[in-house]
């Protein structure tokens, strides 16, 4: 399986806890952008048969935020360079904002785009102004009402918890508000402070008040706890969906698959290597119209890095990893090679070992990072491994 992942940098206004690759959209050379997009992508899919594609992603920044001629330009280059014989999904970032009318939601639907997902963040509007958002929540409502119109079947929304100010009752009201619209997926996020951040910032001045650990796991737990009374399947630490609407692209990233990446600050791996794009927008259209690859950084994964790789993203995922299947893959014992840790996570409860299945539990989830880190492999370890 192989995806597609298009980055749109473009922004109506930066979000207090964003750290992706972004700029304001005003005073950029928008146009210029897309035509480089679309010439990258047709040069690059040579890399690889492009009618493997099964998943397309358009992620940003705010792809929405492009105006609608904008909007056609993009998503008709997209058509005319990508073979959609084999694709199973094709996904785009919105903002709730961008979709009080039916314009947008149209042409992304007479192209293809067949499931979107919202951010909305949080249905208190006093929230949404601590975060830095411009919409409220009532363009949320309308925001789905409006893809519903248009013939989404498939609408995932985003929500966040341990924003300043939020409390536990506010978060309940959030998840059922988000229950309440009917849409078949929701991913939902506690806060993580970035560096570069607006909130880092107002951190390190210690101007930021946020819900203390306790408050913050009692929320996660909550959506764990609704979300599986009302039917809902938790199939990733932080993304949950009704039966059948899984993200098939995120899925393709935590099973360690290979996927294209398009646009400035854009990442791929293929073959085993993961490549970076340069993430100055203006260099980026240079090297574009110079007919060049956009290309910061490549770096061929070593077998440590592989395994590794494959440890952190398979636990992400609810169904964990087969450890019979990775270690045949690797031609590498991961039980033995793992025996400490798998043992020390089986007593404290973190994780659950079944046949030769593992995976995390409910707690194992909430720390998952701790988890992680444990599964660098040492230097003694990694001497006996050979590429």
């Amino acid at each position: 399986m192989t995806g597609v992942y298009i980055h749109i940098p473009f922004c109506d206004h930066i979000c207090y806890y964003c750290d992706f690759p972004k700029v304001l959209k005003q005073g950029q050379p928008v146009d210029d952008y897309l035509k480089c997009l679309i010439k990258e992508v047709k040069k690059g899919l040579f890399i690889k048969p492009k009618e493997n594609c099964e998943t397309i992603y358009i992620g940003g920044g705010t792809p929405s935020a492009l105006s609608c001629q904008q909007l056609e330009l993009l998503l008709k280059g997209l058509n005319e360079n990508i073979s959609f014989d084999h694709l199973k999904e094709f996904s785009m970032e919105t903002n709730p904002n961008d979709l009080q009318d039916l314009e947008k939601l149209k042409i992304m639907y007479e192209h293809g785009v067949r499931r979107i997902s919202i951010g909305a963040q949080s249905f208190n509007n006093e929230t949404l102004k601590r975060i830095g958002r411009t919409h409220d929540r009532e363009s949320i409502f309308q925001a789905v009402n409006n893809a519903r119109k248009v013939g989404f079947k498939n609408i995932s929304l985003d929500l966040m918890f341990r924003l300043p100010g939020q409390t536990f009752n506010e978060f309940t009201e959030n998840v059922s508000q988000a229950l309440s619209l009917g849409v078949e997926h929701l991913s939902i996020y506690s806060l993580i402070l970035e560096q570069h951040t607006i909130f880092h910032n107002l951190l390190m001045e210690h101007r930021l008040r946020l819900p203390n650990p306790d408050q913050d796991r009692q929320m996660y737990k909550y959506a764990l706890e609704v979300l599986n009374t009302n039917g809902w399947h938790q199939y990733e630490i932080s993304n949950f969906s009704k039966e059948g609407f899984e993200s098939l692209h995120n899925e393709l990233y935590w099973n360690n698959e290979d996927y294209f990446g398009f646009g400035a600050g854009a990442h791929a791996y293929l073959g085993r290597r993961r490549i970076q794009n340069k993430q100055v927008i203006s260099a980026y259209i240079d090297d574009l119209k110079q007919n060049e690859m956009p290309v910061l950084r490549s770096h061929q994964l070593s077998l440590k890095e592989r395994i590794e790789e494959e440890m952190f993203l398979g636990l992400r995922l609810n169904r964990g990893i087969d450890l019979t299947a990775s270690s045949k893959k690797f031609n590498v014992d991961l039980l033995n090679l793992y025996q400490n840790q798998i043992s020390k996570f089986l007593q404290e409860g973190l994780i659950i070992k079944e046949d030769n299945k593992i995976f995390l539990s409910d707690e194992g989830r909430y720390f998952a990072n701790d988890v992680f880190s444990t599964f660098l492999i040492d230097k003694t370890a990694s001497n006996s491994l050979t590429s």
